[in-house]
């Protein structure tokens, strides 16, 4: 009957729980759990073990009572006490019952940890085995969620119009860019270049001027002039000699004659 009910509220609220669960979230409670099963089970078989080894130490005294019994009843038989290995033979057939009935918990206990112990095993390979699973579901849940605001950011160039801005702002820029080169080169075109070099040999000159002034003010271009004049005189020199001897060679030819 509770497990319709349970079944009944299922069936109404599945739905609901459903659309707010969390895959992610759920997964990673999972694994906090199932690392959260390990104490308690470390603690149960503790407990089973601890029952072992009681089992054993009672074992082991009702052994030793035994051999101390039996060594009473041997010891009163040798002494004629029959009534005294009467009372200590009965005590020896208890504690045999008790024996026997300790070492049969023990093998239920023995077997009891065996398989706690296997159970464990069991438990932890499965437990490795889920957690693994759900971290590779993890990752791949947040490389798909990653790809996914990729491929958004994708279909926004095309979508969104971004992509085409993009382009037309491109091209507008590459559009002013070509419109600045060829006001320059108009304006290059319409200077009247010549002119201008020429003006700027005429200043070129105009400062080599300036700049013999100054040398002939500080007495370093005297020498050079002066070296130049006594050049003009000897120049000058010669060729009135030259002229000189014309004359007097013409003078002697009409003689001559």
């Amino acid at each position: 009957m509770f497990d319709r009910f349970i079944r009944a509220i299922k069936s109404m609220f599945g739905g609901v729980v459903g659309s707010i669960e969390n895959p992610k979230l759920i997964l990673e409670q999972n694994i906090r759990e199932l690392n959260d099963q390990i104490p308690q089970m470390n603690e149960n078989i503790a407990t089973v073990k601890a029952n072992v080894i009681m089992l054993r130490k009672e074992v082991q005294r009702y052994e030793k009572s035994i051999d101390e019994i039996t060594s009473k009843i041997k010891s009163a038989i040798n002494a004629d006490r029959d009534d005294l290995a009467e009372g200590y033979a009965l005590q020896l057939e208890k504690a045999r019952e008790n024996l026997e009935h300790s070492r049969e918990q023990l093998k239920f206990a023995e077997q009891a940890y065996e398989k706690a112990h296997k159970v464990k095993q069991a438990f932890m390979r499965e437990k490795d085995k889920k957690i693994k699973e759900a971290r590779d579901a993890l990752r791949a849940n947040e490389r798909a969620e990653w790809q996914s605001r990729v491929a958004d950011a994708l279909e926004s160039f095309e979508v969104g119009g971004l992509d085409q801005t993009h382009n037309e702002m491109v091209g507008r820029l590459n559009e002013d860019t070509a419109k600045s080169e060829a006001r320059m080169e108009i304006a290059l075109d319409s200077v009247d270049t010549e002119t201008m070099e020429i003006e700027a040999n005429a200043e070129k000159l105009r400062a080599q001027e300036l700049v013999s002034q100054f040398k002939q003010e500080m007495g370093k271009g005297s020498d050079k002039s002066s070296k130049t004049e006594k050049t003009v005189d000897i120049d000058e020199q010669d060729s009135a000699e030259k002229e000189s001897g014309k004359t007097v060679g013409k003078s002697k030819t009409k003689s001559k004659e």
